[in-house]
């Protein structure tokens, strides 16, 4: 699916984004736009989805994490519900799951007062919502959205860098 070059490119990006195409060419010893021509088709297929900041939560008072499993009355394969919580800005990712629940969201918010208005007055007037649970987060020990890439692009890299 990916060449060794284009692994160590998505490495780079998605160890830092705002690492320069010049950086990367530099790196992996390429010309600028030949890095440039591969990311763009790294885009184009779809392996680069976007990029974005990481922001602290904590600091924007978003200090409270936690996951609410959701059970709802809903047709196999509809996505209905699904959309519907998507929208609300506290929810960061919504998981259709199989098993007793439906639904696995992520969300943050400030403290136990707001995760209680989401959970009574945004959520609880959804007709289908039939139960939810939900799980606090005391501590976070790993947080990532990097998606592992082969062993040998990254000890490849480290030579490189």
């Amino acid at each position: 699916m990916i060449d060794e070059i284009d692994g160590k490119i998505l490495s780079i990006l998605q160890n830092d984004a705002r690492t320069s195409n010049a950086e990367i060419a530099r790196r992996l010893a390429m010309a600028p736009s030949a890095i440039l021509e591969r990311i763009r088709k790294l885009e184009t297929r779809g392996l680069i989805d976007g990029y974005e900041a990481r922001l602290n939560p904590e600091a924007l008072d978003l200090g409270l994490l936690a996951f609410i499993y959701v059970r709802a009355d809903e047709r196999i394969g509809s996505r209905v519900i699904g959309d519907e919580l998507a929208a609300f800005p506290e929810v960061q990712e919504v998981h259709h799951i199989a098993g007793e629940d439906c639904y696995l969201l992520k969300v943050r918010v400030a403290d136990t007062n707001a995760l209680s208005d989401l959970l009574r007055q945004r959520l609880g007037p959804i007709d289908a919502i039939r139960s939810t649970r939900t799980t606090i987060v005391l501590s976070t020990i790993k947080e990532t959205a990097q998606i592992p890439l082969p062993s040998t692009v990254k000890e490849d890299l480290s030579d490189a860098g």
